[in-house]
């Protein structure tokens, strides 16, 4: 029997049939492996997944810097959002910052009774008072959906009078079955209401926005860093240590960059619809990848003296990182790793941890669709269920006054035969190897099932589960908020990342301890009337 075999047996009927087609063993053959992901998790186990608010709020919107963002309901729900994934913002002198604050309504049960629209207008005239932000977003929590508060109305009045921005989003936790469908309804927010509503125009040759990059522990600076060097205008990031004031002109970008697509791939795809902006599919996680993707940037504009000046940085920066970036890979090599993360982490670190010569022979993510498995190109063959059809999907159409088409269909595809990732991605089957695992929607007794069976060197993995696995003796480090360290994009980030996970492997803390119930009982009972232990 396989791992996924043995794994699988130890379940009861009913959970056998759910999580054998979420458990896929790569098999490589003429016949494609496929995963099933996007559904509910079985109640009782303990998923990794966070709710709708939570991909609304604390991923999406929540990092913008200048635009306060209020929790509409309990306190428990905005505290579990902030201040737990360290999106770094910083302002120019006089500018505003609002990610280190937690502005929450503390809905209590007579709030619940009577409704919490009053309390809700009534807190942000507060905010108003102390603060004057230009953008308010209001996001709801599960109590909200359920009692019917107009958060929409409220912004709308708020809006009117304050003259101000401001934005509702319905993402009440119990929406969708991951918090997949909160990135879906953030995204439909900021299309309708932000973007395109702006009129400052790029002032270099080629600008760029990157989506899906939320700047944990820096990764954005480190990227903008990058692309400035070569020459490239940052119009917006969308969120991290992103802005109000920036996202309304980000329909003015002459190009999309697209990290996280799982997050944020349908802001890409309405925009392109919308203003004719092309996206590209680009990993800034390992040097390779790096590489890969400033090469295929600077080949979409098709301009001699950019590629030039793109191999000329990647040279400078390859020899600045060269020497440290070997010691770590002889430090490394011939590791294993398994890593468990959400958006598309799982795959992007796959290429940095390649780079340092280590293996990863377990993945999976918390909230992914097929797509992110199996590429974009079997989107087609994903049914709708009832639970997403509960997300609501809105329709753009070409903008007369900003649509702009930089190439015909027939140039993009020239640009696509090059190997250019225009409007597409493969997935993250096609990176890994026979006989490797890959798990949806993973939880703590699989993760502890494919340890004992594969014997990862270290795991990557959330804030929930880091420790439970460092109990099994493996060193575990989490791509949450980089255990407080990072940035780990670009080529710097390279080598931070390469000194961060030798110094763990190294470290042979969990080793050199011994557990209290390996040397003593910690549970006694009577037995035929006498003490055993």
């Amino acid at each position: 029997m396989n791992e996924r075999d043995l794994l699988l047996e130890k379940y009861s009927s009913r959970v056998f049939k759910n999580r054998k087609s979420h458990i896929s063993q790569l098999e490589m053959s003429d016949e494609a492996d496929t995963i099933t992901a996007n559904t509910r998790a079985i109640p009782g186990i303990a998923t990794a997944r966070g709710c709708c608010y939570a991909g609304c709020k604390g991923v999406v919107v929540g990092p913008m810097k200048d635009a306060v963002t209020i929790t509409h309901g309990p306190i428990g729900c905005a505290f579990y959002s902030w201040g737990t994934r360290r999106n770094k913002a910083r302002t120019e002198e006089g500018g505003q910052n609002f990610v280190p604050y937690s502005f929450c309504t503390d809905m209590r049960p007579t709030d619940i009774v009577f409704g919490g629209e009053k309390k809700l207008e009534e807190g942000i005239d507060e905010i108003m008072t102390l603060f004057n932000p230009k953008c308010i977003f209001i996001c709801s929590t599960c109590p909200i959906g359920l009692i019917g508060d107009d958060v929409q109305a409220v912004a709308r009045r708020v809006e009117k009078k304050y003259g101000i921005k401001a934005v509702g989003f319905s993402c009440e936790g119990y929406k969708g079955v991951s918090q997949s469908s909160g990135h879906h309804i953030a995204n439909n927010g900021l299309m309708r209401q932000i973007i395109g509503t702006g009129d400052k125009k790029p002032m270099g040759k080629y600008s760029l926005n990157i989506l899906g990059e939320y700047n944990i522990g820096g990764d954005g600076w480190e990227e903008e860093r990058i692309l400035k060097k070569i020459g490239y205008e940052i119009v917006s990031v969308f969120t991290g240590d992103g802005s109000y004031e920036t996202m309304k002109n980000a329909h003015l970008a002459d190009l999309n960059l697209v990290m996280c697509h799982r997050s944020i791939n349908y802001v890409a795809e309405m925009m392109k619809t919308k203003y004719g902006i092309d996206w590209l599919k680009v990993n800034f996680i390992g040097i390779g990848s790096t590489c890969k993707t400033l090469r295929m940037i600077a080949e979409y504009f098709k301009d001699p003296e950019l590629l030039a000046r793109t191999e000329e940085v990647i040279a400078e920066e390859l020899e600045a990182v060269s020497d440290d970036m070997e010691y770590y890979r002889s430090m490394l090599k011939g590791k294993t790793a398994g890593i468990f993360t959400g958006g598309s982490r799982s795959h992007h670190y796959q290429s940095l941890l390649r780079d340092l010569g280590v293996e990863t022979i377990i993945a999976g993510y918390e909230f992914a669709h097929r797509d992110d498995y199996e590429g974009r190109d079997i989107i087609a063959e994903i049914k709708p269920d009832a639970d997403s059809k509960n997300i609501e999907e809105i329709t753009v159409s070409p903008d007369e006054a900003f649509y702009k088409e930089r190439y015909s269909e027939k140039e993009l595809e020239e640009l696509k035969e090059k190997g250019i990732e225009i409007d597409t991605y493969d997935g993250m089957f096609p990176d890994m190897k026979k006989g490797y695992m890959v798990v949806d929607d993973y939880n703590m007794f699989e993760t502890d099932e494919l340890i004992h069976s594969m014997k990862p060197d270290i795991f990557f993995s959330g804030i929930k589960d880091k420790y439970s696995i460092q109990k099994q003796g493996v060193v575990s480090r989490q791509l949450h908020s980089y255990d407080y360290s990072g940035p780990y994009a670009g080529f710097n980030g390279a080598v931070i990342f390469g000194r961060d996970v030798t110094m763990s492997i190294y470290t042979k803390a969990w080793v050199l301890t011994t557990p209290p119930w390996k040397t003593a009982a910690l549970l006694g009972g009577r037995i035929g009337g006498e003490m055993n232990a």
